[in-house]
């Protein structure tokens, strides 16, 4: 019964998305329109150049997903396998930038960005979040659940660290992983305050704002933007569905051991 409840939103949203455009608020509202409309689904591509939305949309979702998870595997097997001087102390600090708001950082975000001349760009999107702490905090937790043992004996064998953190810990870690590349995807593909601020022109153009291209001066064109954001669920449901397997043990697993 609570799923139905969470559910709801959903259901009336694909519901609404498929209701010709004169009946979206109706008097008494109705969850089911006088005909079912397949055709908002393909206005959708006309109306707005939607198919250049997801593309870029997509296109920075997959490259700073990559970046994110390399990076955050890379840092997290120096604090969790590594000694050196002020390791601890270096990733707490680390870890406190979690209580920084992003809303903070945006204006000298804004300001770098400048300076280094990549306002209204694809990297300028992807590169600012490309170093999360939560990242290193969610797989230095499962790195250090991995036996030392493993590690010592590829030692012996004569292997350096990149090959054990490829060889060995990754495959170890894998479940981990896989909840930072679903909550990663869903952060970039959903990441509406920075693009809004940092781009331009409508060639770089996301998803999210691209859902605020339907509102024109007539008024919003609710049923297109119903079946848009319908559309732009795809990816996200598609990516975790395709994780479910490693995805349900890394949320059960993730940070509850360690030495």
């Amino acid at each position: 019964m609570f799923a139905l409840v969470f559910f709801l939103p959903f259901i009336w949203m694909v519901a609404t998305s498929l209701k010709p455009g004169a009946e979206v608020f109706s008097t008494p509202p109705s969850l089911v329109g006088s005909e079912i409309r397949w055709a908002n689904y393909a206005d959708v591509w006309t109306y707005v150049p939607f198919g250049q939305y997801m593309l870029v949309s997509f296109l920075v979702a997959v490259l700073g997903t990559l970046l994110v998870v390399t990076t955050s595997l890379a840092s997290a097997y120096a604090f969790s396998r590594l000694k050196f001087r002020g390791r601890d102390s270096i990733f707490f600090v680390y870890l406190g930038t979690l209580m920084v708001p992003q809303e903070v950082v945006v204006i000298p975000m804004y300001l770098f960005m400048m300076q280094l001349g990549w306002v209204d760009s694809i990297q300028a999107l992807i590169v600012p979040w490309a170093f999360t702490a939560f990242g290193t905090f969610l797989l230095r937790q499962a790195l250090m659940t991995v036996p030392r043992e493993l590690e010592d004996a590829a030692k012996i064998d004569g292997a350096n660290h990149f090959k054990i953190l490829t060889r060995i810990m990754i495959p170890m870690v894998l479940p981990s992983m896989a909840v930072l590349i679903v909550f990663t995807f869903i952060g970039y593909w959903n990441s509406f305050l920075w693009p809004l601020i940092i781009v331009n022109s409508p060639q770089n153009t996301t998803v999210p704002l691209g859902l605020n291209m339907f509102i024109g001066q007539g008024g919003g064109q609710w049923q297109l933007i119903m079946a848009a954001a319908t559309i732009s669920m795809i990816p996200t449901a598609a990516l975790a569905i395709l994780l479910q397997r490693y995805l349900i043990r890394g949320i059960s697993l993730s940070g509850m051991g360690g030495r």
